[in-house]
């Protein structure tokens, strides 16, 4: 048991991945927080609008959409390090000038919708940075389980984030919350500065002419060569627009439908997020890329339970699927996940993993306000199950194109050699 928990964490004995993942964890509550007090806020503001909560979610997005390419060049051209303390600098001023806004209660609708959308530039310069940064930080050899920790460390904050903030909602209201997210965040720019840049597993930075070579458009030619990118990266896209909504749908379920309050949301968010913190312990063991039977399996999974949550008809039917809907949801983000980054090279990481933030955050924008609309219109179980349902018909068709492919490969194989015949002239 002890050396199976040794496996499970064995990335935090490197001392600049342990400063890492606590800079992360701390403001990742935080920001579980600021999202929970965010949504409500914008129900308080428009009188419970499911489109305005939409639209909050796409411009909280809509710069990761426009931007975040672009930032996996700069990821590909400069210093990681560097750039995660400027992405993380500008969050930290963001968040600040909005809890003041909140606290001297001058905040309107609109003031929402901007901090939403400065957050979703700052996030969409960080995060794949960040993903890129994780291999500089452990090396290949431990990069899976690395992953695997981040995973964890993001449930975790879930767990913690929207239980807190629930709470706190309910006794402080949401002023101190974004306080606290404003302050959380402080805490990656302190373990960011004393990472020591001698123990980091660096390629040497390109010349200033290559650097310039490095263009979006050849990170986009590299995936679309690669069908084992191109076909988890299609299948992510299509799930994170329809279904990864939670943080939209489980507010409107739990004030539209159950009519119950900030503390009871929160317990949804949790329960969520105590199965995505198991499923991201299951991959933590994993030392090899995970394979494409292992990554649509779990994405056929958390389709399926996505779906049975929408269709629950009672709050304790769907505080109970939902774990197992975080579970899944969870093991095949990461499997994808690993799937992708362990099978690019080191010179187009960067450009890969922005396309993967893209495909995994950048398509809310475009099914944020479709699901805020179905929502409002036809009730929020619609929104989610008919999410699951779009989710599950593409994972069945991915696992038949694949299953078709390796089928040609097998056929292939066992054919004996052909025969030649020579026909009268």
């Amino acid at each position: 048991m002890q050396a199976r928990l040794s496996t499970m964490f064995q990335s935090l004995q490197v001392r600049n991945y342990r400063l890492f993942a606590f800079g992360q964890l701390v403001k990742l509550i935080g920001v579980w927080m600021m999202f929970i007090a965010q949504d409500w806020l914008v129900l308080e503001l428009s009188g419970d609008s499911a489109t305005a909560l939409g639209v909050v979610v796409a411009l909280q997005f809509t710069p990761v959409l426009l931007l975040t390419l672009l930032s996996g060049r700069l990821a590909d051209r400069y210093d990681k390090r560097l750039l995660l303390f400027v992405a993380n600098a500008f969050w930290t001023v963001l968040s600040l000038a909005m809890s003041v806004l909140v606290l001297t209660d001058l905040v309107q609708l609109w003031h929402v919708f901007v901090f939403a959308a400065l957050l979703g530039v700052a996030n969409a310069m960080e995060t794949p940075v960040r993903q890129a940064f994780v291999s500089e930080l452990v090396g290949t050899a431990l990069l899976p389980n690395a992953l695997s920790l981040n995973a964890a460390v993001f449930n975790s904050a879930r767990i913690v984030g929207p239980a807190v903030a629930g709470l706190a909602i309910a006794v402080f209201d949401v002023g101190p919350v974004f306080l606290v997210t404003a302050l959380s965040s402080i805490a990656p720019l302190v373990t960011v500065i004393r990472m020591r840049s001698t123990e980091l597993h660096r390629e040497p930075l390109p010349a200033r002419g290559e650097r310039a070579a490095a263009t979006v458009l050849d990170g986009l030619r590299y995936v679309a060569r690669r069908p084992d990118l191109l076909l988890p990266m299609v299948v992510m896209s299509v799930i994170g627009m329809s279904l990864f909504n939670f943080q939209l749908t489980l507010a409107a379920l739990a004030k539209t439908v159950f009519n119950t309050g900030a503390a009871s949301f929160g317990l949804f968010s949790t329960t969520l997020a105590a199965g995505a913190l198991v499923g991201a312990l299951a991959g933590t063991g994993r030392r090899s890329r995970p394979s494409v039977w292992l990554v649509l399996g779990a994405a056929i999974g958390c389709a399926t339970f996505g779906t049975l949550v929408g269709l629950a008809p009672a709050y304790w039917m769907v505080v109970a699927l939902l774990p197992p809907t975080g579970f899944f949801m969870v093991y095949f983000a990461q499997a994808a996940n690993q799937r992708v980054q362990l099978g690019t090279d080191a010179a187009f990481r960067g450009r890969v993993m922005a396309l993967w933030v893209l495909v995994f955050l950048g398509t809310n924008p475009v099914g944020a306000p479709i699901i805020g609309w179905v929502a409002e219109t036809f009730g929020a179980g619609a929104s989610i199950w008919a999410g699951g349902l779009l989710s599950l018909t593409t994972a069945l068709l991915a696992l038949a194109w694949q299953l078709r492919r390796a089928g040609a490969r097998l056929r292939f194989r066992v054919l004996p050699l052909p025969r030649f015949y020579v026909t009268e002239i």
